[in-house]
């Protein structure tokens, strides 16, 4: 596992809305030696992981990696094995979920039908014996953060699915909880609600400092609101950095596997760079020597008129601003191609490709 330097940034202050007044800079969320186990199955495997005050982390991994797993005992839903969770500098392991002072959005929205949207969200703060003239000021401010303070006398059922993801999003926001703990939210979501709600949801972070863990499976989803994004598999960190870091610097070919779009070619490893169809690249990572299998991505793959490796196209796939093409190589490699959209290819027709420099994640051939 490898670790990064933790991003400093400005919070924005505004005092128009008492949440935002009052809003801290976060509470520090530590995972030290976690490990889970359900009988005999390890789900976790000593998690180590330190989120700093005021940041947005999140754990992306495919199905079954333990993400879940993980959010579910900072929140105390789950009792872990062994290791320690801290919040600030207090160990809460033995600390039930009513007193942790965290709030969480689900997949589901489990709203109460029978009650208004705004009694929904002042739910919590009527069971923690806050007036009800102070709850319902609460509740609309917190309402009024995600932008749906005049849909407050409305029912659920009333609201669309992105509207009720918003309001429980409010529902956990009004408590002012030292953490906010998001588990895929917004899987349920068609695309374009998703990614409009995934923006607000970073937007309205930036702007309270609350630390926040997100759970998600959607590496776009990680990618775009993330500090930080900690890549599990099989209830391990493969490794955590930012964005960029992953993205460009994958530690191991699982990170580059899973973080964005790869093609797999076979190369030679030299070393500190390794040989594909005649070119030198530099490895990301380890020395390696003898027969691998390189990650390519698609961007750093391009159609050129002389040289290059002959291909025959497969696809050619419009995507608006540019083209991804799918052609396979003499030795049967299939490549990702993105290319501008004006230069078109139709099926079977022979080309030529060529690959930047760039850093390769590499793996032995299997």
């Amino acid at each position: 596992m490898t670790t990064s330097p933790i991003p400093v940034r400005a919070l924005p202050r505004t005092s128009e809305n008492s949440l935002l007044a009052e809003a801290g800079t976060g509470t520090r969320v530590e995972f030290r030696g976690i490990v889970k186990d359900y009988g005999a199955t390890r789900v976790l495997h000593g998690l180590d992981l330190d989120v700093a005050p005021g940041e947005f982390v999140s754990l992306l991994g495919p199905s079954g990696c333990g993400k879940t797993t993980a959010l579910r005992v900072l929140a105390g839903l789950e009792q872990a094995s062994a290791g320690v969770v801290l919040l600030g500098d207090a160990d809460v392991s033995a600390v039930p979920t009513n007193r942790r002072d965290i709030g969480m959005v689900f997949q589901s929205y489990s709203l109460f039908p029978h009650l208004r949207v705004v009694d929904n969200v002042a739910f919590g703060l009527l069971r923690r014996k806050v007036a009800k003239a102070e709850a319902a000021r609460r509740s609309h401010d917190a309402l009024a953060l995600v932008g749906l303070d005049h849909l407050a006398d409305r029912f659920p059922h009333q609201l669309s699915g992105g509207q009720q993801q918003r309001v429980a999003l409010a529902r956990a926001l009004v408590t002012e909880p030292r953490v906010l703990l998001l588990d895929e939210p917004l899987s349920a979501l068609d695309a374009k609600v998703r990614v409009q709600l995934r923006d607000e949801i970073r937007r309205i972070q930036l702007r309270l400092g609350i630390t926040t863990v997100f759970v998600t499976h959607d590496q776009e989803e990680a990618l775009a609101v993330s500090d930080r994004i900690a890549v599990m598999n099989a209830g391990r960190i493969e490794q955590i950095g930012t964005p960029e870091e992953l993205y460009l610097l994958p530690a191991t070919p699982e990170v580059a596997a899973f973080v964005g779009l790869s093609s797999l070619v076979p190369g030679i490893g030299e070393g500190a760079s390794v040989r594909v169809w005649g070119q030198s690249l530099p490895v990301s990572g380890e020395a390696v020597s003898g027969e691998v299998d390189v990650f390519v991505r698609p961007e750093n793959v391009r159609l050129v008129a002389t040289d290059g490796t002959e291909a025959t196209v497969q696809e050619s796939t419009f995507l608006g601003s540019f083209r991804r093409t799918l052609v396979k190589t003499a030795d049967g490699a299939m490549v990702r191609v993105q290319h501008p959209a004006s230069e078109r290819v139709e099926y079977d027709d022979r080309v030529r490709i060529a690959i930047d420099p760039e850093p390769v994640s590499v793996r032995p051939r299997r």
